[in-house]
């Protein structure tokens, strides 16, 4: 006989540590528990048997039920494939949409999409954003909300335009014919993502997408144009932006990507002071040259003033080895000395208000005169704390120009060369290049160069070129963004953002953002609704031009643009004079433009009425734009779901749009993911050959370690990564993936086998008459039904996971299946035991399917075309969320089986690698509420079928109050106390 105590409280509290957060506990103490080995014996019988029969194992096999499903625990390659289609078409995925949407529902839930461009193959990053979407979804649509989704793409721009016409070019072309191809291109796009999408089982209707080059699109977008104007948010105005020489075009801010690795050619010169500043003249120096730096020296030549940090600290030093008199920073004057190889000894010290009045010699232009100005963008980071300013290539340059009247003479042209104005000797020289070149040696012949040195550091590119663009002036069409700015950070306060850390970030973009240019150099997009006046230039543009223009847009699309003759765009009541002296302009809008009025052409058919009197999507839109846009509108979407590069693009387009015309943001929260990247971290390139293809992901590739996964693997994927950051993925991650479902479908092939000719409509047992176990584990099942709805609540599905894989590791394998087995294929098959436990199983079915099915709906479905309790034709997904009842709570119950579930821990540990049912099991307990718990599973003292005993998993349990006497001496004890906590 072996013989046992155990320490019931550390069994618990660790096993069943959910426990622990409930109020005050009573400490009942477990005397022991003894277990003696016995010869094998009959389910639901006391007497021994012969453990060894000499009889075939099969011989039994007849009179037991045994799990029995055509539900197949695995499948893959092409089976897996054609299931997944068979699926998609037998549950009817294609009208999922359109069908709840037509059913009556109490709230809705709006998720916005953000239009992703048209501009080629669909890639694992559209897998990504599309599938996190869908989940959340889902979802939404399986707890009875009416799902608002309409999938949507961005069509313009210059990327689609390249790409269409390719080698071509522009050369020859006009506007229709290059905006012809860059449709055709764009539609072609739209087909394959289109495609893809629907193949992962996402869930839209996809008859009635919105797409920016449709014509009630574009009308909508100029509606939201026009709001901005007549408000003074857009204006016109001739000043420095960033421009793109290799696609001749202005670029806003959301359209560059900085390259960390830019080599630029940074240059120490000097401008000799011819004057010196008032503060200091009574010094007695002469010759004092202002020492500067900077890394892009083709701007010298645009200097219109040198910039001082007003309350700094200021001297002129004098090298050691020339004598040479210079201005710089007295904090800068250490690494200045460094740089130059040489000591520099201090002369003279000043505050820098004392350098007001100074007049410098332009270095490389006679006879010009620069001054000496204050400003409050000077720093002592990098430099010498003296800064050349060039009004027309630099933000902040400007900013000085404009508070003290500087020219902004642009010397640069749409290529990116020095034009007249800037002297024969640099004229049509690439400003980046040998531009920069030719600066150089003119520094070095006028005697001004003194330090030249190689800079690595962060510079802005084109992001659809890789080339670096200059800040150039031009007259442009931009948005007051600084006049929105307190609005805009005022409205995204009532946002909740996840993760919260991508707030500042967002805040941080908007303070940087003094404007936005919107105007493009371009043909592909909508244009600008303005003409020109012929002799002046003056533009003209009101309400009257922009709502005609809208409506032609509305009827005949924005080529119309370019096919009608001006009489037919300008409309009567412009009150412009003769129509002859006008011409239309030829720039179209930013494409975040285009997309950040997206809230306006998508969102406000929710504030249109009745949906039932729209015959389509164009209908509610053509309605939508006979109506003024007003503050007082509530459609806003419930959430925006991109990727963190959309922190200063769509989710900042879109709220400084609707800010500015409704005086709110478009959303209630923002969801912010990361981007997808390969298994090693890496950013992907096809350069690089580590692109992963989402279609050979699902349908498998040449190379054998990518085989046809299905799109079930590519969503846990999505659903398992934690998306806040940059998501892996490559072979590893993916059979992974592929392993988790297998597994899955195991433990889900399990309750299917034993529910075979159980229907729950006729034969479910009533929770009230179950087994105290069958009770406990709905009990359970509701905890988890709790726990994974919070987790997809919160955008969480990969927490979902966790409590799904947690609660199929510990509540149902590691202990409800292995302790019903001999009920479920020894019990009579219609006996109150058998159906109590299938009732359960049924549920536990039901609930771990409907928690899948948001992540895996071609398996949840396929679980539900094998599951018993409905009829023919039925779907999952119009059947609603997990069905968990407030019945099934039962606290009191849960302190009896989970002081027998110590016990039984600690039973079980002390025998390890041996089988429970060959042993006796004596447990002690000291007369107490512990012991009652005890009773409450087994009524009499001893007994082979309680409940106590099939916990326990033994052959049979003693319950006793007092240690037995006659214990063998080689008896191992061990004693213990069980915490139970009282409500």
């Amino acid at each position: 006989m072996l013989l046992c105590r155990v320490s019931a409280v550390s069994q618990t509290l660790s096993r069943w540590g959910r426990r622990s957060h409930r109020g005050g506990g009573l400490l009942h103490r477990a005397l022991s528990f003894s277990s003696s080995r016995c010869q094998a014996v009959s389910p639901g019988e006391g007497s021994p048997q012969p453990a060894e029969t000499g009889s075939p194992q099969g011989l039994y096999r007849d009179t037991v039920l045994l799990p029995r499903t055509d539900f197949p625990m695995k499948l893959t390659g092409q089976k897996l494939l054609k299931r997944e289609l068979q699926i998609q078409q037998e549950c009817g995925f294609a009208d999922l949409y359109s069908w709840q949407r037509e059913r009556k529902a109490k709230k809705e839930f709006c998720l916005h999409d953000g239009p992703p461009y048209a501009n080629g193959d669909p890639h694992v990053g559209h897998a990504l954003n599309k599938i996190l979407k869908d989940i959340r979804n889902r979802f939404e649509m399986l707890r009875g909300r009416q799902v608002h989704y309409i999938p949507g793409w961005d069509c313009h721009g210059l990327p689609i335009e390249l790409k269409a016409l390719g080698e071509l070019g522009t050369s020859g072309l006009g506007p229709l014919e290059i905006r012809q191809k860059a449709r055709e291109f764009a539609e072609g796009a739209i087909a394959r993502q289109k495609a893809a999408f629907q193949r992962w089982g996402v869930m839209a209707d996809w008859d009635q997408c919105y797409y920016t080059y449709d014509g009630v699109y574009e009308a909508a977008q100029l509606k939201v144009f026009q709001e901005m104007h007549s408000k003074g948010f857009i204006y016109q105005d001739y000043k420095p932006v960033f421009w793109s020489p290799s696609t001749r075009t202005a670029l806003a801010e959301a359209e560059l990507e900085y390259n960390p690795e830019h080599v630029s050619r940074s240059i120490y010169t000097t401008f000799p002071l011819s004057t010196l500043p008032p503060g200091i003249a009574s010094e007695g120096l002469e010759s004092v040259s202002v020492l500067v730096w900077t890394t892009q020296p083709w701007t010298i030549p645009a200097n219109q003033a040198v910039c001082y940090m007003p309350n700094a600290k200021y001297s002129v030093v004098k090298r050691a080895d020339t004598s040479q008199l210079l201005l710089v920073a007295s904090e800068c004057s250490a690494s200045v000395a460094a740089l130059l190889e040489t000591e520099l000894e201090s002369v003279g010290t000043f505050t820098g208000s004392q350098l007001e009045g100074g007049i410098c010699k332009h270095p490389t232009i006679p006879d010009k005169e620069v001054p000496l100005l204050p400003a409050n963008h000077v720093t002592m980071a990098k430099g010498t704390g003296l800064v050349h300013t060039a009004p027309a290539h630099g933000m902040d340059d400007y900013s000085v120009a404009s508070q003290f009247k500087l020219s902004v003479e642009c010397m640069v042209d749409e290529d990116g060369k020095f034009t007249e104005l800037a002297g024969p000797e640099l004229q049509n020289l690439t400003v980046m290049t040998e531009g920069t070149d030719k600066v150089i040696t003119m520094l070095k012949e006028c005697g001004s160069l003194v330090k030249e040195e190689k800079c690595v550091h962060s510079y802005p590119y084109d992001w659809r070129t890789k080339q670096p663009v200059v800040i150039r002036p031009s007259k442009q069409w931009f948005i007051n963004t600084a006049s929105l700015k307190d609005k805009a950070k005022e409205a995204l306060q009532k946002v909740r953002v996840l993760p919260e850390s991508a707030r500042g970030s967002l805040l941080t973009m908007l303070d940087r953002r003094t404007y936005w240019c919107i105007s493009r150099q371009r043909s592909w997009g909508v244009p600008i609704p303005v003409f020109y006046h012929r002799e002046t230039g003056e533009p003209l543009i009101n309400k009257h031009t922009v709502t005609h223009i809208a409506q032609l847009f509305k009827e005949k699309g924005s080529d119309c643009w370019w096919e009608l003759p001006v009489e037919d765009l300008l409309p009567n009541e412009s009150k412009a004079g003769p129509v002859t002296d006008y011409v239309r302009g030829e720039d179209v809008l930013d494409i975040w433009f285009d997309s950040g009025a997206s809230w306006a052409a998508v969102l406000e058919e929710e504030s249109e009425g009745d949906s039932e009197e729209a015959e389509s999507r164009l209908n509610w839109l053509r309605a939508w734009l006979c109506k003024s846009l007003v503050p007082e509108s509530d459609s806003m979407a419930d959430v925006y779901v991109e990727g963190k590069d959309q922190i200063g693009g769509w989710f900042q387009s879109s709220l400084l749009t609707s800010v500015a015309v409704r005086n709110k943001a478009p959303y209630k929260a923002l969801v912010v993911h990361g981007f997808a990247v390969t298994e090693k971290g890496d950013k992907m390139s096809k350069s690089l050959g580590n692109v992963v293809d989402p279609d050979k992901v699902i349908n498998g590739g040449e190379d054998p370690s990518l085989p046809a996964y299905g799109a079930d693997v590519l969503r846990w994927w999505v659903a398992e990564s934690n998306v806040f950051s940059e998501v892996q993925i490559g072979p590893t991650a993916l059979n992974s993936a592929r392993d988790s479902i297998n597994k899955l479908r195991n433990t889900l092939k399990f309750l299917l086998g034993n529910l075979q000719g159980f229907d729950p409509r006729v034969q479910a047992v009533d929770p009230k008459e179950m087994h105290y176990i069958d009770q406990y584990m709905l009990h359970l099942l509701r905890e988890y039904s709790i726990k994974v709805t919070d987790a997809y609540t919160e955008f969480d599905a990969g927490r979902a996971i966790r409590v799904l894989q947690g609660f199929i590791a510990r509540e149902l394998s590691s202990f409800y299946f292995s302790i019903i087995k001999d009920r479920l294929y020894c019990d009579p098959e219609d006996s109150l035991g058998r159906r109590s436990c299938q009732t359960v199983l049924e549920e536990i079915l039901d609930g771990v399917t409907r928690s899948i099915a948001p992540i895996l709906p071609h398996l949840a479905e396929e679980v539900y075309l094998h599951a018993p309790g409905h009829g023919e034709g039925e779907t999952l997904f119009k059947s609603g969320w997990i069905k968990s009842s407030s019945v099934w709570r039962r606290p009191g119950l849960e302190e009896a089986v989970e002081g027998a579930c110590a016990i039984r821990d600690s039973f079980l540990s002390s025998i390890p690698g041996k089988n429970a049912a060959q042993y006796d099991l004596n447990i002690a307990v000291e007369p107490s509420l512990l012991f009652e718990l005890m009773e409450s599973l087994q009524e009499h003292p001893s007994s082979t079928s309680s409940q106590l005993a099939e916990l326990m998993m033994v052959a049979r349990v003693n319950l006793c109050s007092v240690l037995p006497r006659d214990l063998p001496s080689d008896a191992l004890l061990s004693s213990g106390t069980f915490l139970i906590n009282l409500e």
